[in-house]
């Protein structure tokens, strides 16, 4: 158990903005949500999944649709004691504390803002390991946990709980209604106990993205050049360093679709790459050589800070370096394919891990 303030949010929002790998929202964004709630409220207790009881009851806080939308429709501030009361009712239980569902640069926050807000605790774990875009790609999916009853809410107060067959009917339906919501709502799903958190969650996310996040605001502090001290500290493959020439980019069904186009420069200069995304970078590719597919993470950062870039903040003429960062080593199971895998997203390719992949690079 320890407390998190205005400085490890700072950290942790770094950090899950890498772990988001293009998507989970502007990290800036999120960052002045879980700011405006610690300051006013106070620190937020942050509980290893070992402290939490088997039978507590813990209930995820996040926001569904496409990023873009959020930087215009913030959150209206009575949507986590909505959730909550909403939750408790149905549920006729008390809630022992609140987690992330995924790493990214608004929902990692958005959590502790509600933590805040309402004097919560929150969980040090997820249900990802990194940000995906769709509501049934969790691991407790894999545990054959429902994604339901789910609550859902606007900044309106429009408000809605779902039961249904499967967490892919989950999605469908919710994405509907998020669409006629404006294409961003609060959520809280897969709410479980800590027997099942314990069991099938990823543990230490918020600890890693705090460690992340201070490597890369200290990159320049180490032995070895800022690069080589950032790609240590994330454990990252380095893809491709370029320009980025073009970005193609549609909001369709609630998710940001699009391609960025990369020019090679220094050692990268005369080559050409890519990134394909939905929500999330979910494929790779350099001189038409794929080195990288979901559910590997597929980072973009600025080339001299090594800030994370989000899919929806990618604009013409920055200079940036995509690098692959190994998934949960869950995904890579044939039920994590299935349901993360490049096939799932219409990628023409079976997955090989990142490692494997990027071993010859282009040079």
């Amino acid at each position: 158990m320890r407390k998190i303030g205005m400085q490890e949010i700072e950290d942790i929002a770094l950090g899950a903005a890498l772990l988001g790998a293009g998507g989970g929202g502007d990290p800036y964004v999120g960052k002045l949500i879980a700011h405006g709630a610690i300051k006013e409220c106070g620190e937020v207790t942050l509980l290893s999944v070992d402290e939490v009881p088997d039978d507590a009851f813990v209930v995820p806080i996040a926001m569904m649709g496409a990023p873009t939308v959020l930087a215009e429709k913030a959150i209206g501030g009575e949507e986590y004691k909505r959730l909550r009361d909403m939750v408790s009712q149905f549920y006729n239980r008390e809630i022992f504390a609140f987690m992330p569902i995924e790493a990214g640069g608004v929902n990692s926050m958005l959590p502790f803002a509600a933590a805040a807000r309402l004097g919560t605790p929150l969980v040090d774990a997820d249900g990802m390991g990194r940000a995906f875009p769709e509501l049934q790609m969790v691991t407790f999916t894999m545990a054959g946990v429902s994604a339901t009853p789910m609550a859902l809410t606007d900044e309106k107060g429009n408000s809605v709980i779902f039961r249904t067959i499967t967490n892919k009917w989950t999605e469908e339906m919710a994405r509907s209604v998020t669409m006629s919501c404006g294409g961003a709502v609060s959520v809280s799903l897969y709410c479980t106990d800590g027997r099942i958190v314990r069991q099938y969650g990823v543990r230490d996310i918020i600890t890693r993205s705090e460690g992340l996040g201070r490597a890369i605001r200290t990159v320049r502090q180490g032995a070895g050049t800022p690069e080589e001290n950032f790609l240590a500290a994330a454990e990252g493959i380095k893809l491709f360093r370029g320009k980025i020439a073009d970005v193609q980019r549609e909001v369709r069904g609630a998710f940001n679709f699009g391609k960025v186009i990369l020019e090679g420069i220094g050692e990268y200069k005369g080559h050409a790459a890519y990134a394909e995304f939905q929500n999330e970078n979910l494929l790779a590719a350099v001189d038409g050589a794929i080195l990288a597919t979901t559910p590997d993470l597929i980072c973009i950062v600025d080339s001299e800070t090594f800030t994370p870039v989000p899919t929806d903040a990618l604009k013409y003429g920055k200079r940036v370096l995509m690098l692959g960062l190994k998934c949960f080593e869950a995904w890579r199971s044939p039920a994590g394919l299935e349901l993360v895998g490049p096939r799932y997203f219409g990628c023409d390719t079976d997955y090989i891990p990142v490692e494997e992949r990027a071993k010859g690079g282009v040079l």
